[in-house]
């Protein structure tokens, strides 16, 4: 039994020399690139740059720039959060430096509709939709009120002389005294002319308008 352990442990040493060995022969690479977005004008912070055999990796800075060590033929991972994961190998018979430009594409993922109803019931909503109150309610319904033609009209009846008015009766009584110095005052209802006046009106209905 110790035989079979002995050999099964040379065995073991015997590939991980074997393994270090070509690790070795392979050259060190200085990879360094920028990772980009679909729109290529802004980097992406924060993507991780790993290699899994070798258990080496690193992140991109906040203007999506990195830089680390590998080996030639070394398969890598890029992925970050949001967009679809990448995979690249590093080529052989490069110079020491390799430099690259990554686009990395962005992962949607579509989640099914959920719609959410406030009420349980069709009949408390169509109840909450009639309570509705329009903002600002109280002041449309004092705008109607102040706005209604028959209070505009008693408004304007009621309304006192103002500057003008009183300037224009002061002129017009002027006038009056004026033509009645050398005669006596003629009497309204006697004049033809206002009877003609009061008999025009009559039949426009200016009666009926102020009545309204």
């Amino acid at each position: 039994m110790k035989h079979v352990l002995a050999g099964l442990f040379g065995i073991l040493l015997m590939s991980y020399a074997f393994v270090s060995f070509g690790q070795v022969d392979k050259r060190i690479i200085q990879f360094s690139g920028i990772v980009v977005g679909e729109d290529s004008t802004s980097g992406v912070a924060g993507v991780h740059i790993f290699v899994p055999k070798g258990g080496r990796g690193t992140t991109s800075n906040p203007y999506g720039y990195f830089s680390m060590p590998v080996l030639e033929k070394d398969s890598l991972i890029i992925s970050a959060v949001g967009y679809e994961k990448m995979h690249l190998i590093i080529p052989e018979g490069k110079s020491d430096n390799y430099t690259v430009i990554i686009e990395l594409l962005a992962d949607t993922t579509f989640l099914p509709e959920v719609e959410i109803y406030p009420y349980p019931t069709e009949e408390l909503l169509k109840e909450a939709i009639l309570a509705l109150e329009v903002p600002y309610q109280y002041q449309y319904k004092n705008m109607q009120q102040s706005l209604d033609q028959a209070m505009l009209n008693k408004m304007y009846r009621n309304l006192p002389m103002n500057a003008g008015n009183n300037y224009n009766y002061y002129v017009n009584q002027q006038m009056a005294t004026y033509n009645s110095r050398f005669q006596t005052t003629s009497i309204p209802l006697l004049n033809p002319f206002a009877w003609g006046e009061f008999i025009k009106s009559l039949k426009r209905g200016d009666h009926k308008k102020r009545k309204k």
